[in-house]
């Protein structure tokens, strides 16, 4: 076979879980818990980040009495805890037990299901019987086996393809996009790498430069950011104000009765540009893209909050936030902050 171009796009498979072999079906991953067709009495979950809640809840809502372990202390961590903490009053009353700080040691088959052994922090252990398990413990880039290597296809330690702005890997003529051209792995921005791939292809000068690439969680309620998060703000000790507006005080989210959301905005304190936005609350991943387009113009809070915004609607939540950063939100009094 030739050819004179080739766009690779095989994706990722979950991570394998690491507590040996398990020969039973009862084990799923993501894929394998999309497929059953029956809703297991009692499902343990493995993980607390993206695809563990995701389909956690679902199971949840359906009637599954759900176990969830995360071995950190907290869920979707690097996510805001703020945002976090809006789904997880939530999942408190739909999950039968969140275990935090919490890991795996032992996962054997039996003829009733599968036993699983759990320790906590305080290195106590806990065996439970479970119907089945899904092991929803991160993602590896689809690399292997592909015959790279010969083609001369760069990766690197992690197993990502390695590619300029414009996709093309080490290798002439061979571009890559998606989970397997690095993080994030997100199905929009591999849509977005793909069109660059081609039209770099077909001649036209383009490249893979967006100012930022928006992330959303698809539980109920859903969170979705996008930009700077607060969390990486203060890591990286980067200046920067930020302005919250509570749903509780949205006239929309009380005729929804989901008044339990927020929206929030991370804004340069000296130019007034918005440098992120999160959302927690139903419909966020809708919300999440004005405040793209907002960082993708470079728009400062004064344009979003003299952009009039239908009432009543949650998207009115965005525009309360950004006139909170002068102290002039219409439903939420939060006074401005003297400068220092």
């Amino acid at each position: 076979m030739s050819f004179e171009n080739a766009i690779i796009a095989t994706g990722s498979h979950a991570s394998a879980l690491p507590v040996g072999d398990v020969d039973s079906d009862r084990l799923m991953d993501s894929s394998a818990a999309l497929e059953l067709d029956t809703v297991p009495k009692k499902l343990l979950v493995i993980g607390g980040g993206y695809i563990g809640l995701e389909i956690g809840t679902v199971y949840a809502a359906l009637g599954s009495r759900v176990t969830l372990v995360e071995m950190t202390a907290g869920l979707l961590p690097g996510v805001d805890r703020d945002l976090v903490g809006v789904l997880r009053k939530r999942l408190n009353g739909l999950f039968e037990k969140l275990l935090l700080e919490t890991t795996v040691k032992e996962v054997k088959a039996q003829k009733n299901g599968l036993r699983v052994v759990i320790e906590g922090s305080d290195g106590r252990r806990l065996t439970r019987i479970f119907e089945r398990v899904l092991a929803a413990v991160g993602r590896r880039p689809t690399t292997s086996g592909l015959g790279l290597e010969n083609a001369g296809v760069q990766t690197d330690k992690r197993g990502f393809i390695r590619v300029d702005r414009q996709q093309r890997t080490s290798v002439d003529g061979i571009f890559a996009i998606g989970d397997v051209a690095d993080e994030p792995m997100l199905a929009h921005k591999a849509s977005h790498q793909g069109r660059i791939a081609a039209e770099v292809i077909s001649g036209r000068k383009v490249a893979f430069e967006p100012a930022v690439i928006p992330a959303v969680v698809f539980t109920d309620p859903e969170i979705a950011w996008a930009g700077l998060t607060e969390t990486e703000a203060k890591a990286k000790n980067i200046d920067h104000s930020v302005s919250r507006f509570p749903w509780a005080a949205s006239g929309r989210a009380a005729t929804l009765g989901r008044s339990d959301g927020l929206t929030k905005l991370l804004v340069d304190p000296q130019t007034e540009r918005i440098l992120g936005v999160g959302i927690a609350g139903v419909g966020a991943g809708e919300l999440i893209a004005e405040g793209v387009l907002a960082m993708e113009i470079g728009a400062n809070a004064t344009d979003l909050g003299l952009s009039i915004h239908p009432h009543p609607t949650l998207s009115e939540t965005i525009m309360e936030a950004a006139e909170g950063v002068h102290g002039t939100a219409t439903s939420y009094y939060r006074p401005k902050k003297k400068s220092k």
